[in-house]
């Protein structure tokens, strides 16, 4: 017993976290070998507290289940967040190793709770009764909620199916671990190694960061590293004038998952395509698709394939534009770079059509990317995405280089607002922009604490704790990291996300920020992009980092008449990863299924235009097999953008513009606040006053 109680008192993870400024995690106590434990002792704890909601004798009710089950595994909670956060955002092998030997015994205890005898029945009986008990808007939906995860759970299965099904959902969690960790060591193990003489074509702040990555990496002056992460190998094959090595880099980068025999991640996905098959059949669906879209505003695959028809042929039709325009630059500046003895035509390779694309641009927009950097240096542009929230919302961000995070790259705010002249604390807000080693690729939000009312009796406010991880290029020390237009993008995007946790004004946990249907939840994040469009938002952020002179308007006008140019290809790339999504996951039998063979073939039968290829195939597809939240749901940001572009329509239709106070009352109050305390299609007529209109997206992507 003495060896428990001083494992539980040494462990920082199982301390009171309130002794650390705004709760925030212990990250400079916690070593990776503290997790295991602390994760077994706390779902240890979450089950006993789950266990006395369960054996309690009075009559089921709001409050004795819904709002204690609400309340329960607080502490496993916190661990398990900065775990999972930890393992996406510095995930050394260390990490890695307990994120394997857990996946299971996490997948596990899930099962655990929606098997636990009494718990369902309890929460069934306050379900069955929702509309009868003088329960508010909110406390219903939090009742459906619950009961509906039970539900998909399992809870209503037999004994012996809850076993079966918990075998099953247990070796999804190991492979989906399996694959994710196969990825990063693809993209941290695999690089092209250039010299000077490699060189050509690439702007000076791509070489500087690839000469970064090269000291990373401890290598030899003159040296430089492309990494497989696309803010570094993108722009190199957008830019480098040798098709070679363009070749080279592409063929890795689109390959990551299968670059190594000992890791290929082609078989893994299978064996989760077939279990997520016996996971559906045992629900009563035939397909994955259809289980996974059940609970979604789409409902049903069927649903997505009506919006993909909307812009499928379109896009292939812009494309052929596209394709034309870079087959006539071809022609007459480079006619041997891509001859096709068979072919009239110039034959355009996938690692060609970046680089031309980016040719047509330069000569028929008058527009080098590298003339627009230097005026989104990523401070400002943090600068930006502050200052519209402060805006739209009221809310204001103060740096606290005081406060120990993770990572010296991290940067923690408090984050703000004045309420009737009373100033208050809303979130914290931890920033992790750069790329590193053992950080995964991509971008994403997410949670170290979800805000709430209902962590005590007495209805405390805590407030939530958010990050926004990207993998922006670090210049060296000195110098100044410029983004993209395409990264500032990003940056927005992530930030909108980070809003709709910051923003989050409800009751009760399991209904807070994120936490919505899956083609509801881009939204926030698409949305929020629209403002670094805005005349008004780059007049002021989008200034030279040298001289501070404000963008040109002309230069400006060039920019979005370039940024037309290539929504064709945009659309295809991203709608046939779409579309491989769907075909994948409604398979009903895999045995005789070769993924790769059958990625030609549907692509084949789609008529995906010759030299692209999806913008993730299935070895890296980490939205599809690092877990099940975008499984059958990737057309979530298409869905999304039909939201988005209608909904930014209602502050240029309004009399204060892209700051109207009214409007963004109305968004804040049932976009960004409203977690899941409602039904979405609800929550976005009451924002808008009806429902979306599909005619924005389409205008937007030259597609009407």
């Amino acid at each position: 017993m003495s060896s428990i109680i001083n494992k539980v008192d040494s462990n920082p993870l199982l301390q009171d976290w309130s002794a650390h400024e705004f709760g925030l995690p212990p990250f400079a106590t916690t070593k990776p070998s503290d997790f295991e434990y602390a994760l077994t002792e706390s779902m240890h704890q979450q089950i006993l507290e789950l266990q006395v909601i369960a054996s309690n004798q009075q009559p089921a009710d709001f409050d004795n289940t819904i709002a204690a089950f609400d309340r329960s595994g607080s502490a496993f909670q916190q661990v398990m967040n900065m775990f999972d956060n930890l393992c996406s955002s510095n995930g050394v092998p260390e990490l890695q190793a307990v994120e394997l030997k857990m996946a299971g015994p996490l997948a596990a205890h899930q099962n655990k709770i929606s098997s636990l005898p009494g718990l369902f029945e309890r929460i069934n009986t306050v379900y069955e009764a929702r509309n009868q008990s003088n329960l508010s808007a909110e406390q219903v939906r939090l009742v459906e909620r619950f009961h509906l995860d039970f539900v998909r759970a399992g809870a209503k299965f037999s004994a012996e199916d809850q076993a079966k099904y918990a075998q099953i959902t247990e070796k999804l969690a190991e492979l989906c671990t399996v694959f994710t960790q196969n990825l990063l060591a693809d993209e941290t193990d695999i690089t092209v190694t250039l010299t000077a003489d490699d060189l050509a074509g690439l702007p000076t702040d791509l070489i500087a960061a690839a000469r970064q990555a090269a000291v990373e990496r401890n290598m030899t002056e003159g040296t430089y590293v492309i990494t497989l992460s696309r803010s570094l190998v993108e722009p190199f094959i957008t830019f480098s004038e040798r098709r070679d090595l363009r070749e080279k880099a592409w063929k890795l980068w689109t390959s990551r998952g299968e670059l190594d025999a000992s890791r290929n991640n082609l078989e893994v996905a299978k064996q989760i395509l077939t279990l997520r098959v016996q996971q559906a059949q045992m629900h009563g669906y035939e397909n994955y698709a259809q289980y996974a879209l059940a609970d979604t505003m789409a409902g049903h695959p069927s649903k997505v394939m009506e919006l993909l028809e909307r812009v499928w042929q379109p896009a292939k039709l812009s494309i052929d534009r596209e394709r034309s325009e870079l087959e006539q630059y071809i022609k007459k500046h480079a006619p041997a770079a891509t001859a096709d003895a068979e072919n009239a035509h110039p034959r355009i390779e996938a690692w060609d059509w970046r680089y031309y694309a980016e040719k047509v641009r330069q000569r028929n927009y008058n527009l080098d990317e590298s003339e627009l950097k230097p005026y989104f240096p990523l401070d400002r542009m943090v600068e930006a995405i502050f200052d519209c929230a402060n805006q739209l919302f009221g809310l204001t961000f103060k740096l606290r280089p005081d406060l120990v995070s993770y990572h010296p790259d991290v940067q923690t705010y408090e984050v703000r607002e004045t309420v009737n002249g009373e100033e208050r604390l809303v979130a914290l807000f931890l920033h992790d922009n750069y790329a590193r080693p053992h950080k995964k690729s991509g971008a994403w939000m997410s949670e170290y604490r979800v805000q709430s009312r209902n962590n005590d009796a007495h209805g405390t406010h805590v407030v939530p704790i958010i990050v926004n991880n990207n993998n922006f290029n670090k210049a060296g020390a000195g110098e100044t990291t410029l983004l993209s237009f395409d990264d500032a993008r990003t940056l927005f995007h992530e930030f909108g996300h980070g809003l709709h946790g910051i923003l989050s004004n409800v009751t009760y946990k399991r209904l807070a920020g994120t936490s919505v249907l899956r083609d509801f939840v881009e939204l926030p994040s698409q949305l929020y992009e629209h403002w670094l469009s805005q005349p008004a938002v780059l007049s002021k952020h989008a200034r030279h980092y040298q001289t501070g002179a404000i963008i040109p308007d002309e230069l400006l006008q060039r920019m979005f008449a370039a940024n037309k140019f290539g929504q064709g290809f945009a659309t295809i790339e991203y709608s046939a990863c779409v579309l491989v999504d769907i075909a994948l996951h409604q398979l009903t039998d895999l045995s005789d299924v070769d993924i790769t063979s059958f990625e030609q073939k549907e692509l084949g039968r789609l008529g995906m235009p010759q030299g692209m290829v999806m913008r993730h195939r299935p070895a890296h597809f980490a939205h599809l097999f690092a877990g099940s939240g975008y499984a059958s749901a990737y057309y979530v940001y298409l869905w999304a953008e039909v939201l988005d572009a209608d909904g930014f329509d209602a502050f240029l239709e309004s009399a204060g513009g892209c700051f109207d106070q009214e409007v963004a009352g109305r968004v804040r109050k049932f976009i960004y606040s409203a977690g899941n305390s409602r039904d979405p299609a609800e929550a976005y007529r009451l924002f808008r006053g009806r429902d979306p209109a599909i005619e924005p997206m389409l205008k937007k992507k030259g597609l009407l």
